[in-house]
């Protein structure tokens, strides 16, 4: 789609949202006729919208049925579904981002009721793959705003019970990804939801409790929701790891990645299933990523093992270091600022395994360099207040042994004393 029909696209999708009947500001809540025929009719299929609407977010703010389906909630009897008053009922699949982007895409309406939230939604939602085929081929099963957002029982993102909450976006959006019947005539993979429960990022998020992990959206945007493409899914991943995206978008790899069209990120991380990073990728070990492309003869995989070996250097020494100092410390030994000063040691590290994504071996052992000097000062510290630790102990020995001979002299003293002949 040319940017020319795209902006048209998104024209029309605004202007088919104002067609719809005036917004309805939210009012006290009062009684409904659209609530007491739904009950009384006993029909579960109406019962149940009006038991969930009771804890929806727009229920919150004071809008009732009539601000979506329209019609008069005053009226009784099917006068209160009078085509003449605005009565829509259930909306039509295609219709319903024009519905919802009647408030949701108008600034000032917004502001009354929540003026942090975004009003570009639809506009997003016409470049997505799911708006896209909606408009172009009248797509039924692409997702719209209810797919995501049950009808009448939308709750904001920060509550657990919300579909849209950090913890179950991934099960909303397997609710279509991952359902093989629903996407078989699109030809893509749908083992995306369960690779992604076996993923760092989820482990991070559930187990962890840090909800700012990575989940579906994250990655490929919601409203606009699109697969990163090969030449910018660094900018993705790089939303969070910023530094190693710095370092890979200046490497040789990543020019080679996309001119190959390997993406680059995920070539040697994969995507959905990404797991916690470990050293035991870089060389070109058993489970190294780097094997499959290097060899030993290459000067990649040269510099791959070159890599390898001056990090684990670094990584020994440094717990060598803390385990002499943890050592002395159980034994009752002051060493808390050389700890503190090994945290440099593990800065250096870190540092030094983001700068395995700049693909060049000086940055890398720059940084391990410096880390190996500070694990060196703390180890020769660890082994000084041991060595006092054992001055202190064969100190204490004499001491006491002379301790221990005095009293001994004293007692045959006192017993020689006791043995003279009383005058």
């Amino acid at each position: 789609m040319s940017a020319k029909m795209l902006g048209a696209c998104v024209i029309g999708v605004l202007a088919a949202a104002l067609a719809w009947p005036a917004l309805v500001l939210a009012q006290p809540r009062a009684a409904s006729s659209c609530v007491t025929c739904h009950v009384e009719i006993g029909d579960e299929r109406l019962i149940k919208p009006v038991k969930e609407f009771g804890e929806d977010i727009h229920a919150a703010k004071g809008f009732d049925c009539v601000a979506c389906h329209g019609g008069d909630a005053k009226a009784s009897g099917m006068e209160a579904m009078d085509a003449a008053k605005g009565f829509v009922g259930k909306p039509r699949r295609q219709d319903v981002p024009q519905l919802c982007g009647r408030c949701h895409s108008d600034a000032r309406f917004m502001k009354r009721y929540n003026p942090s939230l975004r009003v570009d939604q639809v506009v997003e939602y016409v470049t997505s793959v799911h708006g896209r085929r909606l408009r172009e081929l009248g797509d039924p099963k692409v997702a719209v705003c209810t797919s995501c957002h049950p009808a009448h029982s939308i709750r904001p993102p920060s509550d657990p019970k919300s579909t849209v909450h950090p913890l179950r976006v991934a099960d909303t959006c397997g609710g279509c990804h991952g359902d093989a019947k629903h996407m078989e005539a699109y030809k893509i993979p749908t083992d995306q939801l369960q690779k992604y429960r076996g993923s760092i990022h989820w482990q991070t998020m559930s187990a962890k409790g840090d909800l700012s992990a990575p989940t579906c959206n994250d990655c490929h945007g919601n409203h606009g929701a699109a697969p990163p493409g090969i030449s910018w899914i660094g900018n993705v991943c790089g939303q969070c790891h910023s530094v190693q995206g710095d370092l890979f978008a200046k490497s040789v790899h990543a020019k080679v990645f996309t001119e190959i069209g390997t993406p680059g990120c995920a070539t040697c991380h994969s995507n959905h299933d990404i797991k916690e990073a470990s050293d035991a990728m870089l060389g070109l070990g058993e489970k190294a990523v780097c094997a499959g492309c290097h060899g030993a003869a290459d000067a990649g995989g040269k510099a791959a093992v070159t890599m390898r070996t001056v990090i684990d250097s670094l990584s020994g020494d440094f717990d060598k270091a803390r385990a002499l100092l943890t050592q002395a410390e159980r034994a009752g030994m002051e060493v808390s600022q050389a700890q503190f000063d090994l945290n440099g040691a593990k800065d250096a590290l870190i540092k030094a395994r983001a700068a395995i994504h700049a693909f060049r071996v000086e940055p890398v052992k720059t940084e391990v360099d410096a880390g190996l000097g500070i694990s060196a000062k703390a180890y020769t510290r660890g082994v000084r207040a041991l060595d006092e630790l054992q001055f202190r102990r064969k100190g204490l020995a004499v001491s006491l042994v002379i301790i221990v001979a005095l009293i001994a002299g004293l007692v045959l003293k006192i017993r020689q004393l006791d043995q003279r002949p009383h005058r």
